[in-house]
């Protein structure tokens, strides 16, 4: 199966992007044959400041390659190395109805979190059926909220079809191995945008500072807890072993729990869990050049792909006849 899937350059990648979606991305990689890239021109919509996108779009790589990504087998590159990609993004455009980008809830999601309502944020959809098709892609990894996305790319991918002949190949979402909403240390889902995210290579000492600020219900000590509404407990649950979990579920609800106790386990946990990668994720930062190159590499292996994509849709449309 062919896979494709991107993540935005939106800042340091914290935890929940960690459990949320590029545990799964790299565990894809051994059965399939998977093109992921960074999502600049889609990180744009927010306007970051410039110097920072160059460096999130390094630091992004970085992290996926310490953490497991195998260089030789999976295509990795920046979605603005492939100019194929914009000129696709045009072609479908082109077919798009306007009722269909209306209709779509991230759009309204985000300008309700305050992004300013620009026409990159409302024609993101027909930019992101790009990336998708450009590659023929079979299955896109989606949490279950992000269905309406791959909805959008096949409708678009119909109407294109139905109008011009059979190019595109219709993707179908592949949902995630199921996992509950990372919390934050506010109790809300992890985000970049609430000020709330562990670092996946936060340093050790500033990971224990943040897990001992986790937010917690004001039950006495002594008295019975709920784990299933508690945020430490949320955590403990992606990385501890299930006979540790179940002793944990046993104090909370037996009464006698100290939050404290429960963050300073999860903080040991969490260290422990990311320690393996820490190593090659320091070397990688003295050794940019071939963090670089990984990049450029993974742009011409997709460009391949991209520009056979590409030309069958502009003959389709009657470009270059």
């Amino acid at each position: 199966m062919r896979i494709l899937s991107g993540i935005q350059p939106s800042g340091r990648l914290h935890i929940g992007n960690y459990f949320g979606a590029m545990r799964q991305h790299l565990q894809l990689q051994a059965e399939n044959e998977c093109f992921y890239f960074i999502a600049d021109y889609h990180a744009l919509t927010s306007l970051p400041k410039p110097h920072e996108l160059g460096r999130y779009v390094l630091d992004v790589t970085m992290d996926y390659i310490a953490l497991g990504l195998d260089t030789e087998k999976t295509v990795f590159w920046r979605q603005s190395d492939l100019p194929e990609v914009t000129e696709l993004t045009w072609l479908l455009s082109c077919v798009t109805p306007m009722g269909l980008l209306q209709r779509c809830v991230s759009y309204k999601d985000k300008v309700a979190q305050g992004l300013a309502p620009n026409h990159g944020l409302f024609a993101y959809p027909v930019l992101q059926a790009a990336d998708i098709l450009i590659f023929k892609s079979d299955l896109v990894p989606v949490g279950a909220d992000q269905k309406q996305h791959i909805e959008v790319t096949r409708d678009i991918a119909a109407r294109f079809n139905n109008t011009f002949g059979e190019v595109f190949t219709l993707p179908k979402e592949h949902i995630i191995e199921a996992v509950a909403v990372v919390p934050g240390l506010d109790g809300r889902k992890m985000s970049k945008s609430y000020d709330n995210t562990i670092e996946i290579f936060e340093p050790e000492e500033s990971t224990r500072d943040k897990i001992m600020k986790i937010v917690t219900d004001s039950v006495p000590v002594d008295q019975p807890k709920d784990p299933d509404r508690c945020n430490v407990f949320a955590l403990l649950r992606l990385i501890a072993s299930p006979d540790e979990l179940a002793e944990w579920e046993n104090k909370y609800r037996r009464g006698g729990l100290a939050y404290s106790k429960a963050k300073k386990r999860l903080a040991e946990l969490m260290i422990e869990y990311f320690k393996p990668y820490r190593q090659k994720r320091a070397d990688l930062e003295n050794n940019l050049d071939y963090v670089r190159k990984v990049l450029a590499t993974g742009a011409q292996r997709a460009r391949a792909v991209a520009r056979q994509t590409l030309a069958e849709a502009r003959q389709a449309v009657g470009l270059g006849k």
